[in-house]
């Protein structure tokens, strides 16, 4: 199901010239143990419902932005560049 989203930088823009980078989680502490990496790197809620979601502007500006998006109905709540709605590039509270 193709979409729109809106780039903070370039504006409204066909969900193709995007790429999907993943749910926002935050990083593991600064000496993680090997079963906190691997659950940051593989381990994800997959929610059925709104969550924050990394995504980069491949055909545009290439900036990385933050969306809350519904994943079942694809609907698009508010895009953002990291730092801007208190969260981090990192995926932790700013």
């Amino acid at each position: 199901m193709s979409f729109l989203l809106t780039c903070p930088n370039c504006g409204i823009r066909e969900v193709t010239d995007f790429g999907y980078g993943g749910e926002i989680s935050p990083r593991p502490s600064d000496r993680p143990t090997l079963r906190q990496l691997g659950e940051y790197n593989y381990f994800r809620r997959n929610v059925a419902g709104v969550q924050r979601e990394w995504w980069f502007h491949r055909s545009g500006c290439r900036a990385w932005f933050i969306a809350e998006r519904d994943t079942t109905t694809n609907e698009v709540f508010l895009t953002e560049l990291p730092g801007a709605g208190g969260i981090d590039d990192h995926g932790g509270a700013a």
